[in-house]
Order: structure tokens, then sequence, then C-alpha cells
């Protein structure tokens, strides 16, 4: 894990003081991401995705959910601190109490008996409480092995790592295996939405890019995100020519139910997908689109279906 981090900063520091800069005001570095959104698809093709596909077809379902639960209820007692952090107690309550339901009576986080009885689920990170305090989200980078980020939220990635409560798990071995199930559950859970954003999105870039960061915002923002203006009511990676599709709210997870990727059943159904469907979608697709994915998301990765792969607001 410790590794890994290292290669990130390196990279960071690489892109802020090598690359050449792009019209997208957002996107500086564009040419470096370019390269890294490439390398990371390379290592998913080859191996994260064929591997969360025998996951996905050996394992029965149940088992399936029991694991992403599992994950997911470690990333209440993160998410707790970070809302009150926020200054959201309620909901920082809220979170420390589902922890200790389903830890308890949901046998270590398993069954969430949280959502059955209707206990609402968050997920916040601390990069998203920096931007809760002001910080600006800065350039977009695409790191190596973790994806796509920003410069306030890689420098908030520390005290994600350290906010994880498996990364504290002993013995090592059982950590690091914990850690590769975990991943996988998190890829198995998006290979659908991933599938559509390859086969439908024009440049795959553009699209992860700009759902990766509209995404990012409206969680900030708690789901109440700034008017869009006119020039960037399209969908993520999509011509700005085609015309603008509504962005519509987001829905909660059924009681009792692991919630798919967020916009899943629409987009599977054939429909045109909202902006909030495509940000839920490819943010998904972001945050398993590397090999250390599950790491960042504290749940999860990336954030996370929940299941765990897309996190809830």
């Amino acid at each position: 894990m410790k590794s890994t981090m290292r290669l990130a900063l390196v990279a960071l520091a690489i892109a802020l003081g090598g690359c050449a800069t792009t019209n997208n005001p957002r996107d500086p570095l564009e040419g470096f991401n370019r390269t890294m959104f490439t390398f990371n698809d390379k290592v998913d093709q080859v191996a994260l995705k064929p591997a969360a596909q025998a996951y996905r077809a050996v394992l029965p379902s149940f088992v399936q959910i029991g694991i992403g639960n599992f994950f997911s209820n470690l990333g209440d007692v993160w998410t707790g601190i970070n809302n009150i952090l926020q200054g959201k107690i309620n909901d920082g309550v809220t979170d420390f109490g589902r922890f200790t339901i389903n830890s308890t009576f949901g046998i270590l986080g398993l069954i969430d008996l949280s959502s059955d009885a209707g206990i609402p689920k968050h997920k916040e990170d601390f990069g998203q409480t920096l931007g809760k305090w002001g910080v600006g989200p800065g350039p977009y980078i695409v790191l190596p092995l973790l994806g796509s980020s920003t410069l306030r939220d890689t420098a908030a990635l520390p005290l994600d790592f350290k906010g994880d409560l498996w990364s504290y798990k002993d013995p090592t071995n059982v950590r690091n295996i914990g850690t590769g199930v975990r991943l996988l559950d998190a890829r198995a859970a998006v290979l659908d939405a991933s599938d559509l954003i390859e086969g439908a999105a024009l440049d795959r870039y553009e699209f992860v890019r700009d759902a990766y960061l509209q995404r990012r915002e409206s969680k900030i923002n708690d789901g109440e995100a700034p008017r869009v203006k006119p020039e960037d009511s399209t969908a993520p990676g999509r011509n700005k020519d085609a015309g603008a599709t509504p962005e519509t709210p987001e829905t909660d997870k059924p009681a009792g139910q692991p919630a798919a990727p967020a916009g899943k059943s629409s987009l599977l159904d054939g429909a045109v997908p909202s902006v909030a469907e495509a940000n839920d979608a490819a943010e998904s697709n972001v945050k398993v689109e590397s090999v250390a994915t599950v790491v960042v998301e504290n749940e999860t990765l990336v954030a996370t279906t929940h299941h765990h792969a897309v996190p809830a607001n």
C-alpha cells in the first residue's frame, strides 16, 4: 500500500512539473493523464476484468453480497468521522449507529440490517471534507493504478488510507488476501456498467473525466450541484451539439437490497442515460479502472455498488 502511494505521489510530481497545458482549465495535464488512463485500462483488460468475470461466475450471488456488505460496513466508520468533520453531526452519528448494528446483529457486517431498517447509507472521504472546508479541486489527474483524482483528492489519500479499518488487519497475508477479494468484488459489481461505457462513449477518457469531476462536485455539495451552464449541459463525453440531457435526482438504495451501480437499470434497459446516471456509471468505471481502486474507496474503492463500488451520498 505504501509503495503504491509513493508511486502515485511521484507520478503527480512528474505530471505537475513536466506536462504541457491544454485548453481545458480543469485538465491542464491531459497528455500525461491520457497515457495513464490507457495504462490503467490495459491493466484492467488484461488482469482485473477477467478475474472479476471469473469471480462473478464462480461465487453465488449471496456470497458476493455478503462480501460487499462486509467491506461497506467497515467504510461507515471513516464516513462517520468525515461527516462530523464536515459539521454533519446527525449523519455521523447515523453512520456509527449503522456500523454498530451491522457489526453485531448483522454478523460482522455480512448482513446489512441497517438498510433493512431504513437507516440511510452515506459515503464520505477526506477529499470531500477538504472540499467542504473550501479547498478547490485543483487540476484533474489520472494516477497510475489508482485512477481518476484531483490535486485535492490526491492530497487526501494518505488520510483516506489511514481511515480504512481493513488496513489495520493482521496478519499481513490475511489483509492482502482480503484486499484482493475486495477489489474483485468491486470490479465484478460494475462489469455491465463499464461494458456499456466502453460501447457508448465517443471518447472514454473525456467521459470518465467529466463524470468524475461532476460527481465529486455533486457529492461535496451533498447532491445539490450548482446550476449547470448551457454549454456544459450534455452528458460527459458526448457531443455538446447533440443537446442537453436534464439531470435527475439520485435515488437511495432500497431497504434490504444491495444497490446496483447507480443508473444501472435504465442503462441496461436501453434508455438514454441522464447526466446523473452517466456520472454514477462512469464513476463506477473510474473507481475500478485499476488494481488499487478498492484501497482508495475505503469500502469498496471508488468508491464504490453497495454492494459497494458506487457509494451512496
